[in-house]
């Protein structure tokens, strides 16, 4: 099967050259994902917690549009600014994953885009 975009209306809108999901061979990549609200397009949350919320709310809305849902997701990638939030982003990101969480892999950065606190990108399979 050929690369394609598909078309996403919910979640933020890409703040740079990439799509925000990338469909090939039964799998649907979602680009990093920071604390967007999709309504205002503002950044939103001042913890980790809060960030991650806002962004695995806009990881479903995404995989929603594309008939897809966070069961069907089958590994994540969470980048942190400080993995001190390492505890509290589990808390968060568990109450979306549930007990059959995917593969995850969390890495601490220097920087985020707009300085954001967390971004998370995931793998999705049909």
């Amino acid at each position: 099967m050929p690369r394609s975009i598909p078309e996403v209306h919910s979640g933020p809108p890409a703040i740079g050259p990439y799509s925000i999901a990338t469909e090939a061979n039964g799998f649907v990549f979602i680009s990093g994902q920071v604390a967007f609200d999709t309504i205002s397009g503002e950044p939103s949350g001042e913890s980790a917690a809060e960030q991650t919320r806002v962004i695995m709310g806009n990881i479903a809305a995404i995989l929603g549009d594309l008939t897809l849902g966070v069961d069907d997701v089958v590994k994540t990638t969470i980048f942190l600014k400080d993995m001190n939030d390492f505890g509290a982003v589990n808390d968060v990101y568990a109450e979306f994953v549930g007990s059959e969480a995917p593969a995850r892999s969390t890495i601490e950065v220097a920087r985020l885009p707009r300085d954001f606190l967390v971004e998370i990108e995931v793998i999705a399979a049909r």
